[in-house]
C-alpha cells in the first residue's frame, strides 16, 4: 500500500511544489503525493517551473493548494523549513527539511534548491521502500 505524503510550505509555490514533482516522478510506486501551503498564493513560481523542466519534470499543471485541499490524515508530513508552525495534520511520521526559500533570488539558487530536494526525496523513497517509515 502506498504511503500518503504531503510536502507543506507557507505558499506552496516553490519548494513544496518541487518536492511534489520529484516525488511523483521518482516515487509513485510507493508514495501517494500531495503538496499544500498554509496561505493562499496565486501561482507556482515561474523559476521553480523552469528549473524543474530543465530536469525533465513538467510542473505546468501544478498549482498552489491549501491544507484543506489534501487528505485530512497522512502517513508522512514533510515541512520545508518555512519558519512557521503548520496546523496539526494527523500523520505517522513528520520531519522538517529546513530548506531556504530561493524565491526572489537568481535562477542558480532555484537549481541548488531543486537538487537538494531531489536528494531528500530520493532518501525519503529509500526509507519508505525499506519500511523505515
Amino acid at each position: 500500500m502506498k504511503k500518503k505524503v504531503a510536502f507543506v510550505c507557507v505558499h506552496n509555490s516553490c519548494r513544496s511544489q518541487m518536492a511534489e514533482g520529484w516525488a511523483k516522478k521518482l516515487g509513485s510506486h510507493v508514495l501517494e503525493v500531495y503538496s499544500a501551503g498554509t496561505e493562499d498564493y496565486p501561482e507556482v513560481k515561474p523559476k521553480a517551473v523552469e528549473v524543474m523542466e530543465e530536469a525533465g519534470i513538467d510542473m505546468s499543471e501544478q498549482y498552489p493548494k491549501l491544507l484543506t485541499d489534501i487528505p485530512e490524515e497522512l502517513d508522512i508530513l514533510i515541512t520545508m523549513g518555512c519558519n512557521v508552525v503548520c496546523p496539526f495534520v494527523p500523520n505517522s511520521h513528520s520531519e522538517d527539511w529546513g530548506l531556504d526559500d530561493p524565491s526572489g533570488g537568481p535562477i542558480e539558487e532555484f537549481r541548488e534548491t531543486r537538487d537538494l530536494i531531489k536528494n531528500k526525496v530520493e532518501d525519503l523513497i529509500k526509507r519508505v521502500e525499506n519500511k523505515e517509515i
